[in-house]
């Protein structure tokens, strides 16, 4: 497939201010993106994965000058055969819209993937992370490659301070978000949701007297993690069905919040036998 064939020159976007252009830089801002139900998806490798998990591209935009492997432009071809509107943009106009500081050539707008609470559904013995009130996308992008890792069968946040369809919570978790499904609610709500379920609910916590590997990880079961800063709150520690803490030699008494999710998840996949 030849660029001209796939998106004709003389169709290239290159004005910073096109409406387009404008558009895409608007929808970093929660209200906007909340306001239409949509996300954006930055990079080859993350919208590859968002299609494999079933995502519909709304918009794809496109920098020919940005794509080092020509082959990949078959993504282009294929996604305008399917009716989806294929922008191309130029350098100037792509950098304007792109959040990443090396952009490779792809943008997409997409469905926001969150999802009501209500609309999760949990197997037998199901494995749940529960995110409280962290405050950075980059942390909650690697719990989801992590929970995706470990076939989670849901990722919550609690008393949620971003909102999953955060670019940089994509972008952090390599598009995993279209991968794991997610759901945000009041701490009270989950709680509830978890109760219903007949979960067990552990939470990580530094002050806890069992060590996690004293704790059965086998069946249902929901992880909780706290805000990066004051951790777990009170609501959690209250309900909790077995707080645990996480082993450690050395003098630091605490992990990073993504650190913490890895350990306790890999924990249970460890228990659980899996591969």
């Amino acid at each position: 497939m030849r660029h001209s064939e796939a998106m004709p020159a003389d169709d290239v976007i290159t004005s910073t201010a096109n409406p387009k252009v404008r558009h895409l830089v608007e929808l970093r801002k929660r209200r906007v993106r909340d306001a239409e139900g949509v996300t954006l998806v930055e990079g080859h490798a993350e919208l590859v994965l968002a299609l494999d998990a079933g995502v519909r591209v709304r918009t794809l935009y496109c920098c020919v000058d940005l794509v080092t492997d020509p082959d990949r432009l078959a993504l282009a071809e294929n996604l305008a055969a399917r009716a989806v509107p294929v922008v191309r943009l130029g350098r100037a106009a792509f950098a304007k819209a792109s959040y990443r500081e090396s952009p490779d050539g792809w943008l997409a707008v997409v469905p926001n993937p969150e999802r009501a609470l209500s609309a999760l559904t949990l197997r037998d013995h199901p494995l749940v992370l529960v995110a409280e009130s962290v405050e950075k996308p980059g942390n909650l992008g690697a719990m989801l490659r992590t929970a995706e890792a470990a076939g989670v069968d849901a990722v919550v946040a609690a008393s949620p301070m971003t909102d999953w369809g955060n670019p940089n919570v994509v972008r952090a978790s390599k598009g995993t978000v279209f991968a794991v499904p997610v759901a945000s609610a009041p701490t009270a709500e989950v709680v509830d949701w978890l109760r219903a379920a007949g979960v067990t609910i552990v939470v990580a916590a530094p002050g806890a007297d069992r060590i996690l590997t004293d704790v059965d990880l086998t069946g249902g079961v929901a992880v909780v993690v706290g805000a990066e800063h004051d951790g777990v709150s009170d609501e959690w520690l209250e309900v909790a069905d077995a707080p645990t803490r996480i082993p450690m030699a050395g003098r630091v008494n605490s992990l990073n919040v993504a650190a913490s999710a890895a350990v306790v998840l890999f924990e249970a996949v460890r228990q659980r036998g899996l591969p």
